[in-house]
């Protein structure tokens, strides 16, 4: 089954997670090549977990944008903590999550309320749907 977007989910931010959110992608986008976009949301999903800890309750946003791409929020209720590209050493198993995300991604940015905060992300839109538009294919 294909959906339209927008696509929103209120979740609790634990490792199991993010594979189970992957899985909802495709079932969701169908056919359509979701890698970039599941990479991007698992990056997004995984920092909090890493940065905020386990259990923290994220609403992720899946929706299209009028230039035709996807764009891709994940709210938490931590407002002071950002994400950051940092330098992870090749000795590291981690912190390159927003790195991936940079290279990705169209743009991605933070965006600041009183008592949350919501990271996004802009991708192309997978090139054999409409999905962008917010059209069934």
């Amino acid at each position: 089954m294909t959906g339209v977007l927008p696509l929103s989910v209120d979740l609790i931010a634990v490792p199991k997670a993010v594979p189970e959110v992957r899985r909802m992608l495709r079932t969701w986008f169908g056919a359509a090549d979701v890698g970039d976009l599941g990479l991007c949301v698992s990056e997004l999903l995984t920092n909090v977990i890493d940065h905020l800890g386990e259990g923290t309750p994220v609403t992720l946003r899946i929706s299209g944008t009028r230039a035709g791409r996807i764009r891709v929020a994940v709210s938490d209720p931590a407002p002071g903590v950002r994400p950051v590209l940092r330098s992870a050493g090749a000795d590291r198993t981690s912190g390159r999550g927003m790195w991936l995300v940079d290279a990705l991604a169209l743009g991605w940015g933070v965006e600041q309320g009183p008592y949350s905060k919501t990271v996004w992300c802009e991708l192309r839109a997978p090139a054999e749907s409409c999905l962008a538009a917010g059209v069934r294919p």
